[in-house]
């Protein structure tokens, strides 16, 4: 009995296993993107399959390949005519989610910055800038622990930070934060 008819279901499977990673190098040289090569070829799979439940074809693997290929080419149309509408992310032009050396760069001079106008501000205006903002201290909190009124602790708070605001160079480039004049009566304390 060895000249029983298969199943489609075993021709189709058969078919599966014997094509599906030369399908996919195919699709992958034509696409230029392995990852979008696979959903081409599970689409393709997908619309070959129902053929294999009605009358067989005669080449299923050219049937299966002209469907992979028309998708391809269609995809590929997509991509010309909204680059930026794409159904999966291109490897090579998918935004990197750590920031490159410029920004970390740049960040850290920030932080410098940061850290020698914070070190420049006068001891209570620090004291309650540093409790608020690093310890996240209520003024309430801040009060209590340096025995001093919540009025008195809003308005070191203010001043501190209208000083860092004055201190932080502006966007056109001025440099690092100036030296405040010793004429300055609010520098003092």
């Amino acid at each position: 009995m060895p000249d029983e008819p298969s199943s489609p279901a075993q021709d189709f499977a058969t078919l599966y296993r014997t094509t599906l990673a030369p399908l996919r190098r195919y699709l992958a040289r034509l696409l230029g993107n392995a990852a979008e090569a696979q959903d081409v070829a599970h689409d393709a799979y997908l619309r070959v399959y129902p053929t294999a439940n009605t009358p067989p074809a005669d080449r299923p693997e050219a049937l299966l390949y002209v469907t992979a290929r028309r998708l391809a080419i269609n995809r590929l149309k997509r991509r010309s005519i909204s680059p930026f509408a794409r159904d999966t992310v291109n490897e090579e032009t998918a935004a990197a989610t750590a920031p490159g050396v410029v920004q970390l760069v740049m960040a850290r001079q920030e932080l410098t910055l940061l850290e020698h106008a914070i070190a420049q501000l006068p001891e209570g205006c620090r004291t309650v800038l540093l409790l608020r903002k690093v310890e996240l201290l209520s003024h309430r909190e801040i009060a209590d622990r340096l025995g001093i009124a919540v009025s008195t602790v809003e308005k070191q708070h203010a001043r501190a930070l209208r000083l860092l605001r004055a201190a932080w160079p502006h966007e056109t480039g001025s440099g690092p934060f100036p030296a405040a004049p010793a004429s300055n009566p609010e520098v003092q304390s």
